[in-house]
């Protein structure tokens, strides 16, 4: 029935242009709108138009903000010697869930990807470097996945950040709680091994 409403079909098309929605979740999304009342459906339109239009990078350190200067930017309190390097606002949000990190960060917007055309121009690299050049930052952590593009990035910022003399780290991968380490891979026991620490 729905493939014949050209309107709703429009609508679910478009919802499935969102990175994870498959085309069963869009057209529940598009059924769901249209049981919003007009006023609902109106303010749910404007809040796209107002996150489009109002947020943007934060000029130093590429995060997502609808403000000058990001909150963790603008925070005094954080340690502006520590970056953190991640790649993208999601991983930000997640660490922030922490509450322990008091550095501040770098989103990078992706991972260096030959096989999908992503290259180092492309990732917000140089904001990171004209942060580091200017001589006030101590440690970069890289916090990107431990995927081959992940690591690929990791090694690339390396290389990119020795000549500064900064010391750069790794986020230790290891064991999760509650796994069975019979069932872990050989890289995740490398990771909890390399990544180990004093009790």
């Amino acid at each position: 029935m729905a493939e014949y409403i050209e309107s709703l079909q429009h609508l679910a098309e478009e919802f499935g242009r969102l990175e994870g929605v498959g085309r069963k979740s869009a057209m529940r999304m598009a059924f769901s709108v249209l049981e919003l009342s007009e006023d609902e459906a109106a303010e749910f339109a404007q809040a796209v138009v107002d996150a489009k239009q109002k947020i943007h990078l934060c000029p130093i350190c590429q995060n997502l903000t609808d403000r000058d200067v990001c909150s963790v930017c603008s925070d005094l309190g954080r340690d502006r010697s520590v970056i953190c390097v991640v790649t993208d606002a999601r991983t930000v949000l997640a660490m922030e869930k922490v509450r322990e990190y008091r550095g501040t960060y770098h989103v990078l917007h992706g991972l260096i990807s030959p096989m999908n055309g992503v290259t180092p121009e492309q990732l917000k690299i140089k904001e990171l470097l004209e942060r580091v050049s200017e001589g006030n930052v101590k440690e970069v952590i890289v916090a990107t996945n431990p995927t081959v593009e992940g690591e690929a990035t990791a090694m690339y910022l390396s290389k990119l950040l020795k000549p500064f003399e900064v010391k750069v780290t790794r986020l230790a991968y290891g064991v999760p709680v509650g796994a069975d380490l019979e069932y872990a891979d050989e890289v995740t026991l490398f990771r909890a091994l390399e990544g180990r620490r004093e009790v």
